[in-house]
């Protein structure tokens, strides 16, 4: 969360009783090391901080296209239906600590064919940069996907239950006021701004067969809602996009009781593990029949390739990406890096492509899957 002040700093008491004290100084006989410390110029009182300024309005903010929400599908400002594929990248701390944080790395996610890139911020990574610093990530991946003409999902990378404030790990431990003052801030920063065009709640919401404890449907559709309004009180226009049960794979719920909240999208993380074989009616009943209300991405999903195994028609690779395209749901590959699988790069030198980052390349360069025929009636 963002700190009032830098730091307070109380100078130490001196080892001095309050009447001895009061004669040392009557009597003029305290020594500079005997002094009050003096504040340090650089710091502010708690009381001089002043409120949270908006920054300087950004001169590319309105150079991609708005993105909205009509009906079931994500459109442009002519009304026409944006089908995105794309893919993430890793966590950009990560990324800058490492040495691969650079324009170069958002000009091989364009060529790979995406119009989309998922930014994954952990909560651990926010925590320890400081929002200012990772703001600054932030604002230079914006910078570069703006001139490159693809549009930005922030994504809130955790994993566990909000409710109950347990993770899968300590990198994704956070807080529901943590997650809210990080929601508001993102939507302060970048309100105006057309690039960022979409704001993924939270990554992955499990109560780990209850290991994390008890987590209800009802209870994490008032948490988005939560989260939504905090996001339209500065930011009308980026589309809040929410994830199911299941490390975020099982809208079942939404037959039910959907997000009472309007210009939204859902969000399916469809891995080949997530059901057997026949997969196709399996992600009709999970996820897909979401998309004929509301418009869906599959924010994450991929593959590594085994021994011996090939890609070809009836490959998880061909039939994921053609069910979606073929249900008009967006889709999104994970991960652009050699280190988290499934990975799509064997090496940041040269973009080296793994087996699954060709598929995707490849895929992401055809014509989308045609769209199913509407049941006659």
């Amino acid at each position: 969360m963002v700190q009032i002040a830098e730091s307070l700093h109380l100078a130490p008491m001196n080892k001095l009783n309050l009447g001895g004290l009061c004669l040392a100084i009557a009597a003029g006989a305290l020594t500079a090391a005997d002094q009050p410390a003096a504040p340090s110029p650089a710091t502010k009182s708690l009381w001089q901080q002043g409120t949270w300024k908006r920054p300087e309005p950004n001169p590319k903010a309105r150079v991609l296209p708005l993105i909205s929400v009509k009906g079931n599908h994500f459109v442009d400002p002519a009304g026409a239906t944006v089908l995105f594929r794309g893919l993430s990248i890793a966590d950009p701390d990560k990324l800058e600590e490492e040495g691969h944080w650079n324009r170069e790395l958002l000009v091989a996610v364009r060529d790979m064919g995406a119009n989309l890139v998922r930014i994954p911020v952990h909560p651990a990574a926010w925590r320890k940069r400081t929002p200012a610093g990772y703001i600054a990530l932030l604002d230079q991946a914006v910078d570069w996907c703006t001139d490159l003409g693809i549009h930005v999902i922030i994504d809130w990378h955790s994993i566990g239950n909000l409710r109950s404030g347990m993770f899968q790990q300590p990198i994704y431990e956070t807080s529901v006021p943590e997650t809210l003052a990080f929601w508001r801030m993102m939507a302060m920063h970048f309100k105006g701004d057309n690039t960022v065009a979409f704001f993924e709640l939270f990554n992955e919401p499990t109560h780990f067969n209850g290991m994390l404890g008890d987590l209800s449907w009802s209870e994490w559709r008032e948490l988005n809602e939560e989260m939504i309004g905090v996001i339209r009180y500065s930011d009308r226009e980026k589309i809040p996009l929410v994830a199911g049960f299941d490390w975020a794979y099982d809208l079942d719920n939404v037959h039910y009781e959907p997000v009472r909240a309007e210009g939204i999208g859902y969000v399916t993380h469809p891995y080949a593990s997530k059901r057997p074989q026949p997969w196709e009616p399996r992600w009709e009943e999970d996820f897909a029949f979401v998309a004929d209300r509301y418009p869906v991405i599959a924010t994450e999903f991929g593959f590594a390739l085994k021994p011996g195994e090939v890609i070809d028609d009836n490959h998880y690779g061909n039939r994921i990406t053609r069910f979606l395209e073929q249900r008009g749901i967006s889709w999104m590959a994970w991960c652009f890096d050699p280190d988290w699988g499934p990975r799509m790069l064997k090496s940041f030198d040269g973009f080296q492509l793994s087996a699954s980052g060709e598929f995707f390349r490849q895929a992401m360069h055809r014509p989308p899957a045609p769209a199913l025929a509407k049941p006659a009636g």
